[in-house]
């Protein structure tokens, strides 16, 4: 039994009397692999709130004007690398400062919120779920954790994604506007952000200079599963812009297959060539198009996936996440499921994925294809084993140190457990091994084996995720990541990536709460094998909270971060901190911090 209440004013909805809801209750069991709903829906039909109950006898109830007002208030100190000038790098300070901020909402006719805020603070959000960063072609993607942004993001949401907040770092205010009135849904997003400005030495044409991102969504639905949407979006610096335009459409063919679609155009333009190196363009003007189409059958045996992605080699957008131009790829999937739904085997099936990427000038850049196989059992445990091989073909437009293109045929077998089997605990491991290129090459060659250009070398990875719950009060997140890359004989040259993580959640009362989370982070490396130093770093984070209710609270926090700096702080050539490999941990920044906020409502 739950017991549970939910205010009026809380929610929003028409002002009609008596009024009828849908509705859905889902209980979830995961020892037992119970997921039960109210209604039972069937997988036959796309969709899942297009097959609600209906709650009635709502008579006499209004949602409230619904006006909110949080203010809050923030004390705090710090210390802190300054990076923004190479020839002189520094420790910033501060004792002690404050500073005051607002967030507001308001809801217009029962259909449209309005939020705003004004010199946001995030200091209570934790850091993020540890992610590989190392010997990565493309920027590694770490979602949006922020409340602000976070709030009603759908309204953006298209195949493509031209809108990726985490972009929007230290904003300055912000407005949205999101809702829907009949088959029309708007949202639009307006911020001001003091990056790229206070990341630049004096010199720099950018320093002090704020960013203004502009984004507009509409969408219309067609019948009662379909819609058509037009997106614009802006980043504007100081003469410096990159503008997007697109059209997109959801259409369910059938009970089992749906289509999305869009077409997009940018144009970029950067008269200062040589100083926005960080918004990945090469100066002057570019204008460029893209495409995505997905076509999924959702069922409860056959499932099937088709993507294909077109990016020209001009097309940019600064305000999403699209780290790859001048592709064009297609990405297919196929999974076919058994379910004998006995006493211990739940469901079985095969899997089989591949892709094909070409450029634009026909050459095919890379390709693979992965046969796998996964079973369910009792308690949400699942096994997994796969298979991949893949083609990899880089240019020198990709590698300045080629001189001609290069093919690379690597392979990867893996194993997986997922278990929710106990009470007490779940669990989550994978181990990988094969071949990997090596994208880090080292700075010289002393080896013949270790060419200063990209090469194939093994791999070794692995991860484990373990999540226990002795009480009721505490639950503690482990996560280790191993990555290793070493030479294809076994012998001389390897660099290891090794990070643990620990978060501990304890819920002392209702009200008040402690968090800790301690990452540990090391890249171990040969010189002659990688051009990546041997960095350690450790993070420790602790947040007390009391929480009346959300948006009333007080925080109070202290983060820690050591690594293995040089005692005189210098940059290499690339601008890149100096580590010593062999020095021990040296404190390099540290923040404390008081935050209280108050929920105002009207």
């Amino acid at each position: 039994m739950v017991w549970f209440a939910i205010p009026f004013r809380s929610l929003r909805f028409a002002s009609s009397d008596p009024q009828t809801w849908g509705i859905i209750l889902n209980r979830e069991i995961p020892r037992s692999s119970e997921d039960a709903f109210w209604p039972p829906y069937s997988s036959r039909i796309q969709g899942r709130l297009n097959q609600e109950g209906t709650a009635t006898g709502l008579e006499k109830i209004s949602p409230g004007r619904n006006i909110q007002l949080i203010p809050y208030g923030i004390a705090s100190s710090f210390k802190e690398l300054d990076l923004n000038d190479p020839n002189h790098v520094f420790y910033s300070r501060r004792a002690a400062f404050g500073q005051m901020g607002l967030d507001a909402k308001l809801v217009l006719k029962d259909k449209f919120v309005i939020d705003a805020t004004a010199n946001p603070d995030f200091s209570q959000i934790e850091s993020d779920q540890p992610q590989v960063t190392v010997n990565q072609r493309f920027e590694v993607f770490f979602p949006e954790t922020r409340p602000f942004f976070q709030e009603n993001s759908n309204y953006f949401q298209t195949p493509i994604n031209l809108v990726f907040t985490r972009r929007i770092a230290d904003p300055k205010w912000g407005v949205r506007l999101t809702g829907k009135d009949g088959p029309w849904a708007v949202g639009m997003l307006v911020a001001d952000t003091a990056s790229p400005g206070e990341r630049v030495d004096g010199i720099n044409p950018l320093f002090n200079r704020h960013s203004l991102y502009t984004v507009g969504r509409v969408s219309r639905d067609i019948g009662s599963q379909s819609s058509i949407g037009l997106l614009y979006s802006d980043r504007e610096v100081n003469g410096f812009y990159n503008r997007v335009g697109s059209v997109d459409g959801r259409f369910t063919l059938n009970n089992h297959w749906t289509l999305n679609a869009q077409g997009v155009l940018s144009a970029t333009i950067n008269p200062n060539q040589g100083v926005f190196n960080q918004f990945n363009t090469t100066g002057g003007y570019q204008a460029g198009d893209a495409a995505e189409f997905v076509l999924n059958r959702d069922g409860l045996k056959l499932h099937y996936f088709l993507d294909y992605a077109d990016r020209s080699p001009n097309f940019r957008t600064l305000t999403g996440f699209d780290p790859q131009p001048d592709i064009r790829n297609l990405y297919q999937h196929l999974k076919y499921t058994f379910r004998p739904e006995g006493k211990h085997l739940i469901s079985w099936g095969p899997e089989f994925e591949t892709y094909q990427t070409y450029d634009h000038e026909g050459n095919r850049i890379n390709s693979g294809y992965f046969p796998s196989i996964r079973v369910e059992l009792i308690g949400q445990t699942f096994l997994a084993a796969l298979y991949a091989q893949e083609m990899e073909r880089l240019r020198p437009q990709d590698f300045s140190a080629l001189t001609s293109i290069q093919k690379y045929v690597r392979h990867t077998t893996e194993f997986s457990l997922d278990t929710n089997y106990f009470r007490k605990f779940s669990l989550h491991a994978d181990y990988r091994f094969g071949t990997r290129v090596n994208y880090d090459a080292p700075l010289v060659q002393v080896l013949p084996e270790f060419p200063v250009t990209p090469f194939l070398a093994r791999r070794t990875s692995a991860t484990a995720t373990l999540t226990v719950r002795p009480t009721r009060a505490l639950r503690i997140d482990n996560t280790y990541i191993l990555f290793r890359l070493h030479s294809l004989d076994g012998s001389f040259g390897a660099m290891n990536n090794h990070i643990v993580r620990s978060k501990w959640n304890y819920q002392f009362t209702r009200e008040l709460s402690f968090r800790f989370i301690g990452e540990y982070s090391t890249v171990l490396s040969n010189p002659y094998f990688t051009s990546l130093q041997t960095t350690k770093n450790f993070n420790a984070d602790f947040l007390f909270t009391y929480l009346v209710h959300p948006s009333t609270a007080i925080y109070v926090g202290y983060n820690s971060n050591l690594e293995n700096v040089w005692p005189p702080l210098r940059t290499d050539v690339n601008g890149e901190l100096v580590h010593n490999p062999s020095g021990r941990l040296l404190n390099d920044g540290r923040n404390f911090f008081v935050k209280a906020s108050y929920l105002f409502r009207f």
